[in-house]
This record gives structure tokens, sequence and C-alpha cells, in this order.
């Protein structure tokens, strides 16, 4: 399983009320869990720097 289909499984069973709070902080810019979805799947850069904040954060484990 891949960064994102990892993320995406995470974020699938998260209380709804859980997916507004911030996750990433990316820059100067905090992303709560459904923007960071968005950007996820629509595999744009700042998606992938936030799969890769998530492994460096120790929620989502570097591919094997």
């Amino acid at each position: 399983m891949d960064k994102k289909e990892k993320f995406l499984q995470i974020y699938a069973n998260l209380p709804l009320a859980v997916r507004n709070e911030i996750i990433v902080v990316l820059g100067d810019e905090p992303l709560t869990w459904n923007a960071a979805r968005i950007e996820v799947e629509n595999e744009t850069k700042k998606g992938e720097e936030i799969l890769k904040k998530l492994v460096e954060m120790g929620i989502l484990n570097e591919e094997k």
C-alpha cells in the first residue's frame, strides 16, 4: 500500500468532527484533514509535501 492509499484509509476511519482538525502545517498554512485529502487525492505538489510531512511525523509509515 502506498502513502496515498494509507492516508486515505486513515482518513476514512476518522470521525467526521476530527476531519476538521489541523493535521499539518506547510510553511505558514495550517491544513485540516479535509484540505489534506483534497490535495492528496488530486496528486498535487502540495499533496506530495503533505504525505512527506506525515511520514516525518510518524503518522504514515514509509513505503517498503
